[in-house]
């Protein structure tokens, strides 16, 4: 059984610069890549997929929740993780989800979320 768990890095330009790094450093186990877009919010949230390691079957989803203004100009940020994903083989998907001030705790907001991408088989079903 494959589990998925989010890995919260934060907010700021760092956190981004290492998820990137993250991305670059596992290109080969890189599942997917996400831009997550908060209706109303105007923020956005980037996040990456990884494979499990080895034969392992966590399989972790690192987020920088909500710390990017969605602005019709882009954002640097926005554009270095596409870079980074690109350079390993993979195009961010956009999905729209709830913004996390909807939910009472973050972990019902990474419930949430992990709905959306299953559904949309973005992630493998729990086996």
């Amino acid at each position: 059984m494959i589990t998925q768990r989010f890995i919260e890095l934060g907010e700021g330009l760092g956190d981004v610069f290492e998820l990137c790094e993250l991305i670059r450093s596992n290109s080969g186990r890189l599942h997917r890549a996400f831009i997550f877009t908060a209706r109303d919010s105007g923020v956005l949230s980037l996040a990456a997929a990884f494979e499990p390691a080895g034969e392992g079957s966590f399989m972790p989803i690192y987020i920088c929740r909500e710390g990017i203004r969605n602005s019709s100009k882009g954002s640097a940020r926005v554009t270095r993780f596409q870079e980074a994903a690109a350079e390993a083989g993979a195009t961010p998907v956009t999905v729209e989800v709830r913004p996390s001030k909807d939910f009472s705790d973050r972990d019902q907001y990474f419930r949430h979320i992990t709905g959306i991408l299953r559904l949309n088989h973005l992630i493998p079903p729990l086996r």
